[in-house]
């Protein structure tokens, strides 16, 4: 490595020193051209990481104002915040809006000022107030009635907790004079819901309802809810008995609910706020039962009617019989009638024909004081009665229906704590239990309270009981490093010691190994062993042959190749000349000086 070459003596004054500037481009121009590239980009890159952070540190806390601009007038909303001088900001990958934190509250009152509101895109019934022409047609003005209807629902459907848009078709058949030909229209409804949200069955029959209800002679069958999953939500058939199921279990809880707050209402006063605990389990009996009797009393007949028939035929002299040539023959001249000599019978009048005057015991006519003519013979007569009567039973019929969610069962289950007393005396509060006649007093509280039944076999239970000294978590005030002022000092902390760390770590040493900058060090060094080091650097020069120094100088001298060769002194020379020759190559060569004085240390080892 040392090479003869243009020995330049070294005794007397060292020679001149380059400016800083001018070293720091020899120095540089003397590396290989990798190095050069290498060390440039690193200090590019040092330098640009430097200025990153520094922005980094300074840039204010952005807060998501709106988080989507779909849907609204975007320079509507920018020149609003120009106006009211608010910097802002939109998130490149989600469309947010970000405002600075202490500005946040301020854009919104200029926004809510502004009346600018968030829509979800929409069309509504807005499109019936545009002007449709005079050449449009009944379906274009069907076909938008029905554009705003679905967009009226997609808002309303979009209301609803959990779903973040909703998009609504509907299906309405053309109406027709025939009744064969009526079809019933039909929706389906698209919900895309936030993430991690779903809608429970009840949420899912509201939606079926609000649009069959919505639309005229549309059923809940024709209605159907998909998410953006694919998921059919609108299952009736399924969702039936475990939306019933829920209904129940509903009504179940908030009736216990209730008698817990009425045995909350009636204890506290007595015994104090968080000094016992009350919980209520109630058995409903949700069964459906129809029943219908009928019943019948024998001992109180009825007469439910009564048909009486009278007939009576009496014959006259209208020509009768049996029909034939006798039947139509005149009647035969009557007979006198025979009267035979004395006896009992002598004063009887003899039979006489139907039709013929009566004659009396003197043979005399009868005659009719009424009418004055004499009175005939009666006919013979047919008379004839019948009546029917109908009867019934008392009978009497009930429908009775039960009534469905009927409290069958009550427990209550009360504990309460024990007692606090204050001493008066020295002031001292103390627990004590409550008695038998107090604990029996708060049980015929709450059996009054919830209404207590002992035929049901309701049950309710009061004890006694020293509540934990624990009340439970305490919420306490924020930590100062969950405050939004910590972490912008953080950041501006981090990133002044990254730019400390930057600048004495990494750039400092590199420009010192540029420059020479330890130059003055090594140079004390020497100086201050200048006595044991001149020899020492005679022997350790000349000893170099194997580390770089060849052959070829004088015994006397030895010399030190390089861009500028320095020729040491030989060891016949005085001490001065020697401290001159190894200042000046301390200053002109450190790392050179550094090597040997390695190899030294080497060589002890």
């Amino acid at each position: 490595m040392a090479e003869a070459t243009d020995n330049v003596p070294a005794k007397g004054a060292a020679p001149g020193r380059s400016l800083p500037g001018m070293s720091f481009l020899e120095n540089l121009s003397k590396m290989p051209v990798l190095r050069q590239v290498g060390l440039l980009v690193g200090l590019a890159a040092s330098v640009a990481i430097g200025f990153a952070v520094v922005l980094w540190s300074q840039q204010p806390d952005y807060r998501p104002l709106m988080t989507s601009l779909a849907g609204m007038d975007a320079k509507q909303v920018t020149d609003t915040l120009n106006a009211a001088n608010i910097p802002y900001t939109v998130e490149p990958n989600s469309g947010a809006l970000l405002v600075k934190a202490e500005d946040i509250g301020r854009a919104r009152l200029q926004m809510a000022q502004a009346g600018i509101t968030q829509g979800d895109g929409n069309v509504g019934y807005e499109i019936l107030d545009k002007d449709q022409g005079l050449g449009t047609s009944q379906f274009m003005e069907a076909t938008r009635y029905r554009r705003g209807l679905e967009g009226e629902l997609s808002r309303t459907i979009g209301a609803v907790n959990g779903v973040k848009a909703a998009r609504v078709h509907l299906a309405i058949p053309k109406s027709s004079v025939f009744v064969r030909d009526d079809r019933k229209p039909t929706a389906s409804v698209l919900v895309e819901m936030y993430g991690g949200r779903t809608l429970d069955p009840g949420q899912v029959m509201a939606i079926v309802n609000l649009v069959a209800t919505s639309v005229p002679e549309m059923d809940k069958s024709g209605v159907t809810v998909v998410d953006q999953k694919g998921n059919l939500l609108s299952d009736l058939g399924d969702n039936s008995a475990l939306s019933m199921a829920g209904k129940q279990f509903d009504y179940t809880r908030r009736m216990e609910g209730m008698l817990t707050q009425r045995v909350q209402n009636i204890l506290q006063p007595v015994i104090g706020n968080d000094r016992f605990k009350a919980q209520v389990s109630a058995d409903v009996d949700f069964t459906s039962v129809e029943s219908t009797s009928e019943q019948f009393n024998p001992d109180q007949p009825a007469l439910r009617s009564e048909q009486s028939t009278s007939e009576q035929r009496s014959s006259g002299s209208a020509n009768g019989g049996v029909p034939g040539a006798l039947s139509n023959q005149p009647p035969t001249p009557a007979s006198a009638p025979q009267r035979t000599g004395g006896g009992a019978g002598a004063n009887t009048p003899q039979a006489i024909p139907p039709g013929q005057p009566l004659l009396d015991a003197n043979g005399q006519q009868i005659m009719d004081p009424a009418t004055g003519q004499p009175m005939l013979a009666p006919f013979p007569a047919d008379k004839r009665q019948q009546s029917t009567k109908n009867f019934e039973l008392d009978r009497s019929i009930s429908h009775t229906r039960q009534q469905q969610g009927r409290l069958t069962r009550l427990s209550v289950a009360v504990v309460v704590d024990d007692q606090a007393k204050l001493d008066p005396a020295n002031g001292q509060v103390t627990h004590q239990p409550w008695s038998a006649d107090d604990l029996a007093r708060f049980t015929r509280l709450v059996q009054d309270a919830v209404g207590y039944d002992a035929s049901r076999g309701d049950s309710v239970t009061v004890i006694n009981a020293a509540f934990s000294a624990d009340k439970g978590e305490v919420i306490s005030e924020p930590s100062f490093y969950q405050q939004p002022w910590f972490w912008d000092v953080i950041k501006q902390v981090l990133g002044v010691l990254f730019i400390l760390v930057l600048v004495f770590g990494v750039l400092r040493p590199v420009l010192n190994n540029i420059t020479g900058g330890g130059k003055g060090k090594q140079l004390a060094l020497a100086e201050g062993g200048a006595g044991g080091m001149a020899g020492g650097m005679m022997g350790g020069a000349a000893g170099m042959g194997g580390a770089g120094f060849e052959g070829g100088v004088a015994d006397d001298r030895v010399s030190l190749g390089g861009p500028q060769s320095i020729l040491l002194p030989s060891p016949s020379d005085g001490y001065d000349a020697q401290l001159n020759a190894i200042k000046s190559l301390v200053a002109e060569d450190p790392g050179r000086v550094a090597q040997v004085v390695k190899e030294w240390i080497n060589a002890d080892e």
